[in-house]
């Protein structure tokens, strides 16, 4: 009786589906929908052991898109929320830049303009409970710290408040606000005459926020524009579209996409840009990806300025999102992104493979790439030509830079590694600068002094080794140590420096020693 019935059902499921006018191809695909929707109706009603549905359905569907290309995905209600957040700009919360020491809550900065800034909150405060629940000493994951911090703009939190010097408990009652979220690190004069701007990621205020460093710089004098994009791994189109505009000229093509469905698109420069005369360099990694690519390519392309560091990671397809009832999504590829002179960005990968795919930059390492371009070999098949100059140009695989900068291995040791691996480096770090903010503010009134002058101590460096043997993390002898000393010590100062002041702060300091940055200013003095 029971398989009656599901046979009846079943035929009522396919009679949902039969269309005779349909073309064959129409026909293989509704076959191919009738087969999925069978499968699924038959698990959640004949399956031994209950099953959840939802969780099945999404199962089914991340199993299809992980056939297909590394960025076709799926994302539920949540993770869509988590992932659009730092691209839209803003967020709801208290507005804090915090780190997590000895299972409680330090604030390092706060949002300027911000509702914990407007209350009171300082950098250096240890929020303990949140709306009278203890969040310190319970080893509270970050994520649900996070998640009890923020919450609907205009309603309330009560915070619990330790503060060094004071023995008593404070409290702050704040009024959650809409937070922003900043996508350009850092915006300094790197030299005279030389600007840098690091843009992090590509978001709905990239555009604003990179007008506004653009204006800062030359007000300071800027002639020459150092545009860092390593580690940016890309985010909105249109995003990248308006900063390659503030930069080329009326009419450039800076873009162009092209699919099976989605017929062809170009995205061209409108003119009116803040900097399309002065020098430009961008500065790239193995992991500037996808709209860091498209800004990169485009500069290359016309000839507009050179291209510093290594090969970029490749990422050249076009994902659209399609919205699902509940809140999830699935991100499609559509189409491929290609450079002015024709070039596609998207470097070769195998369908269903993707754990090759990811492991490419590794594979980088191994074979030699990030020490030498000889070990960059381009077909020639897929030779171009830049639009103004015509030096050749490869397409088939992220942007090759202009000038190749090989990556120093003997600068990472593994000590150093391990120290940073295992947060003992950064706990450290807080630990000190906490204890000694007041001094440091008071004997250090402006960042040039401290550049200037600021050494780190070696009862710090003496506290993370000491650290790092109780965590069996040693050199494996003194001149691993010596060779670990000189970057641990700037790297130590820059994180003083953005704890004191801002990220700026922390570039101006690092940047002295990457050779990417080091190279980019040699080859503007010659």
């Amino acid at each position: 009786m029971k398989k009656k019935i599901l046979t009846i059902l079943l035929a009522a499921i396919l009679s949902q589906f039969v269309s005779p006018a349909c073309a064959q191809s129409k026909k293989d695909a509704e076959a191919a929908q009738r087969k999925l929707q069978i499968a699924e109706y038959a698990i959640a009603n004949l399956y031994v052991d209950s099953v959840d549905e939802t969780k099945l359905v999404e199962d089914a569907i991340r199993g299809m898109l992980e056939k297909l290309d590394p960025h076709s995905s799926y994302s539920s209600p949540k993770e869509v929320k988590q992932m659009n957040e730092p691209l839209q700009g803003n967020f709801e919360g208290i507005g804090i830049q915090f780190n997590i020491v000895e299972d409680t809550l330090l604030v390092i900065q706060t949002v300027s303009g911000g509702p914990s800034e407007k209350m009171g909150i300082l950098a250096g405060d240890r929020i303990v409970s949140v709306n009278d629940s203890s969040i310190a000493g319970i080893k509270m994951a970050r994520e649900e710290i996070v998640r009890r911090l923020r919450g609907p703009k205009g309603t309330k939190v009560l915070l619990g408040v330790m503060r060094p010097g004071i023995a008593d408990k404070l409290s702050f009652t704040i009024t959650r606000d809409k937070i922003p979220l900043h996508t350009i690190d850092a915006t300094y004069m790197l030299r005279p005459t030389i600007g840098y701007i690091r843009i992090g990621s590509f978001g709905a205020t990239t555009h604003e926020e990179f007008r506004e460093s653009l204006k800062q710089l030359l007000a300071q004098g800027m002639q020459t524009l150092v545009l860092d994009l390593q580690e940016n791994g890309g985010g909105y189109l249109h995003a990248a579209v308006e900063v390659a505009n503030e930069l080329l000229h009326n009419g450039d093509l800076i873009v162009y996409t092209d699919g099976r469905s989605a017929r062809r698109s170009e995205y061209k420069a409108t003119g009116g840009g803040l900097f399309t005369e002065g020098k430009v360099v961008v500065l790239v990694d193995s992991y500037t990806a996808s709209a860091a690519e498209i800004v990169s390519g485009a500069i290359q392309d016309h000839d507009r300025g050179i291209i510093i560091g290594r090969r970029t990671f490749g990422k050249g397809l076009v994902q659209r999102p399609l919205d699902l009832p509940d809140g999830s999504m699935i991100r499609l590829t559509i189409a491929h992104y290609y450079t002015p002179s024709g070039r596609c960005i998207q470097k070769p990968y195998e369908k269903g493979k993707g754990k090759d795919y990811a492991m490419d930059v590794v594979n980088r390492l191994k074979s030699g790439e990030l020490m030498s371009a000889d070990s960059v070999h381009f077909v020639d098949s897929l030779k171009y030509y830049t639009l103004k100059e015509h030096r050749v140009v490869y397409g088939g695989g992220g942007i090759m830079p202009d000038e190749f900068v090989p990556l120093d291995t003997t600068k990472f040791s593994h000590f150093y590694r391990e120290l940073a691996a295992k947060s003992i480096l950064i706990n450290q770090n807080l630990r000190w600068t906490d204890s000694h903010r007041k001094q440091l503010k008071a004997k250090y009134s402006t960042f040039a002094d401290f550049r200037e002058h600021f050494e780190i101590p070696q009862d710090l460096i003496n506290a993370i080794i000491k650290e790092g043997e109780k965590q069996k993390v040693v050199p494996k002898d003194d001149a691993e140590l010596q060779q670990t000393l000189p970057y641990l010590r700037r790297q130590l100062k820059a994180l003083i420096a953005r704890d004191l002041w801002t990220m700026n702060e922390y570039f101006d300091i690092i940047n002295e020693q990457s050779d990417i940055v080091q190279r980019a200013l040699q080859i503007i003095k010659e």
